[in-house]
């Protein structure tokens, strides 16, 4: 394996010795930092060239990246990449052309300039948009690195009520992100859903909803001729055995999730108006 890749699977960031351990010797780094495939971010800390910034910037300012800036460093599902570095100064004065935190009140990362994964959750629930940060939320709930009820007790009161809903959301296991974010809107649109249902003759499905329709979300990896030929074996197999079944893709779950709910919403209006009873 390559070191970037190495590096990319472990958040973008390693200490020499786990780069030791790994098989990558000395020179191999040396080699590796003078072609600029990484570069050392402070004594025995390397990292890949894109991340190197966001980690240098809270070095150079002695504060903590946190947030969607974090996430990273903890492996975390996240949506979009920051556009901005998120970080926690502490007591010092605001860092030019960042997103200002508040103060780290969980043990840090213990060896890099990051607020440990306790604070970047709660202060992503408090930044970002619900989905975002509920994606987060989800990725390290599933894992087990963190549980939903030491969330909740870090926000009470009524200014932590928006932060402390989105933990309503997270389900016990997640697949992709897009069915995280599909069980919120159509949890948001007042359906009933079950998740990973078995049903005989096709196998596991995303969704059953209103215990009629099977919604299914569509990675990159459904795009791959054979999965294709799976995945068509599947539809024939749900309405033979008398379930309706709807596909969606990444665009239509992260992008138009309001049409993607309205597809659905029409579907379970026609199925109950008898539209599918074959007359």
């Amino acid at each position: 394996m390559d070191i970037e890749t190495f590096l990319r699977r472990r958040g973008g960031v390693a200490r020499t010795a786990r780069l030791l351990k790994a098989g990558y010797s000395r020179t191999r780094l040396d080699k590796a930092l003078g072609a600029r495939q990484i570069v050392r971010v402070r004594r025995g800390v390397y990292s890949l060239p894109d991340e190197a910034g966001a980690l240098g910037l809270a070095l150079q300012h002695n504060a903590l990246l946190t947030c969607l800036s974090g996430a990273p460093l903890y492996q975390l599902w996240t949506m979009q990449e920051a556009d901005k570095v998120h970080l926690s100064p502490g007591h010092k004065k605001t860092v030019p052309g960042t997103l200002t935190h508040g103060r780290i009140l969980h043990p840090v990362h213990p060896w890099l300039p990051v607020a440990g994964l306790a604070d970047v959750l709660i202060h992503a629930l408090h930044c970002l948009p619900e989905v975002e940060a509920l994606v987060m939320v989800q990725s390290a709930a599933q894992r087990g690195d963190i549980t939903l009820d030491f969330l909740r007790r870090k926000l009470p009161g009524n200014r932590n009520a928006r932060a402390r809903s989105v933990l309503d959301y997270v389900i016990p296991r997640a697949d992709s992100v897009l069915e995280v974010l599909a069980n919120y809107h159509f949890s948001r649109a007042g359906l009933h859903v079950r998740r990973h249902v078995q049903i005989p003759e096709v196998g596991e499905v995303d969704f059953l909803v209103e215990e009629c329709l099977v919604v299914e979300t569509d990675g990159a990896t459904h795009l791959e001729p054979n999965q294709v030929k799976k995945d068509r074996t599947r539809n024939n197999a749900t309405v033979i055995g008398g379930r309706l079944c709807l596909r969606f893709g990444y665009a239509d779950v992260v992008h138009h999730p309001e049409r993607m709910v309205a597809q659905v919403l029409a579907v379970l209006d026609q199925s109950r108006r008898g539209a599918f009873s074959g007359r």
